[in-house]
C-alpha cells in the first residue's frame, strides 16, 4: 500500500478551505468511515472521460480510498445538490487515460504526487455511477 502523505498545510488549511468553497472543479466527497461508521469529508476533483465520471487518488492509498472501497458508495457535493453514487474501482490497466485527463484538470496541485508516485498502480481510480444508473445495471 503506497501513500504519499500531504503536507500539513495542505491537510489542515488548504483542504478544509477548498472543500467548503468548492473552487476549481473541487467537490466534497462524503464517505462512511470504515472504522468509525462516521461520515468523512474530503475535497476531490472528479474527472469526466467520455460519458463517465471518475475519482482519482493523487496521494495513493489514502483514508478516503480505503473508506470508499469498504463502503462501496458515497456522496459528492458540488455546486448543485448532493449526488449519491456507487463506486467501482477501475483496474490498473484501464487507468492511464483517466489519470492523464485528471492531471490536465488538477494541474500543478498534483504534480508532486505523480512525480513521487509515477506508476498508475499507485493511484486508485473509481468510476462514479449515480445510484439510479448503478442499480439498473
Amino acid at each position: 500500500m503506497v501513500y504519499l502523505k500531504p503536507p500539513g498545510f495542505t491537510r489542515h488549511v488548504v483542504n478544509p478551505v477548498v472543500g467548503k468553497l468548492r473552487t476549481g472543479g473541487v467537490e466534497q466527497l462524503t464517505v462512511t468511515g470504515r472504522r468509525t461508521g462516521q461520515p468523512r469529508h474530503v475535497p476531490v476533483i472528479p474527472v469526466q472521460v467520455g460519458p463517465r465520471r471518475y475519482l482519482v487518488a493523487p496521494f495513493g492509498e489514502s483514508d478516503w480510498v480505503q473508506n470508499l472501497r469498504a463502503a462501496g458508495e458515497g456522496e459528492l457535493h458540488g455546486h448543485g445538490g448532493p449526488e449519491r453514487f456507487v463506486a467501482r474501482e477501475v483496474p490498473v490497466d484501464q487507468r492511464a487515460q483517466i489519470i492523464a485527463d485528471y492531471r490536465k484538470i488538477a494541474g500543478r496541485s498534483v504534480k508532486r504526487c505523480f512525480r513521487s508516485l509515477p506508476d498508475p498502480h499507485d493511484h486508485p481510480v473509481f468510476e462514479v455511477q449515480p445510484r439510479l444508473e448503478a442499480t439498473q445495471r
